[in-house]
């Protein structure tokens, strides 16, 4: 993730955050009272929810774009449905989850799709860091592109192997075909 620092060129006024004052935290999130100068040189607040989970790392967590590769099959991408509280309903989505301690974003794409789905695949590609929700939240990403060999034995009938401390206990997956 770049950090440019844009600026008004009619004015030249440059853009910054003078001061954050935390409002609550949790164990996951905090919310935060964020005051900045905007272009035209006012002075404005903005909420923002952070994470209190990325340490060290460049990204938070890691979202996995899963093609389930089988002969004589189209290609199919591999979602979770999982039970959202923020939303309360239950969302479509690709396997995701937070980077651990000292772990790549390539083998954190790894774990989450064996915990989420019981597949195991192969990195074809890592993306760089992009924002999930920059409006609200400073939260990150990396979008990695898992192949899955479908033929493979260990690929043929996937049980998801939830980890500590996910919602995986609650994860169903299903394979969307690509026609």
């Amino acid at each position: 993730m770049e950090t440019q620092e844009p600026t008004d060129s009619s004015q030249n006024i440059r853009q910054s955050i003078i001061s954050e004052e935390l409002i609550a935290e949790g164990d996951w999130v905090k919310l935060e009272k964020t005051t900045y100068m905007d272009p035209t040189g006012k002075t404005r607040t903005w909420e923002t929810a952070k994470r209190t989970t990325r340490k060290g790392q460049a990204a938070d967590g890691v979202s996995v774009i899963p093609v389930l590769q089988r002969t004589l099959h189209y290609e199919c991408i591999v979602l979770v449905k999982q039970f959202r509280p923020p939303l309360g309903g239950y969302c479509l989505e690709f396997p995701a989850g937070l980077i651990d301690d000292d772990e790549s974003p390539e083998a954190a794409a790894l774990r989450e799709l064996e915990e989420e789905t019981g597949y195991k695949g192969d990195i074809a590609e890592c993306s760089p860091v992009v924002c999930m929700d920059p409006g609200l939240s400073n939260c990150t990403t990396y979008i990695v592109t898992v192949t899955i060999n479908g033929d493979d034995a260990e690929n043929v009938r996937p049980k998801p192997k939830p980890g500590e401390g996910g919602m995986s206990h609650s994860t169903q997956w299903l394979a969307m075909c690509m026609v």
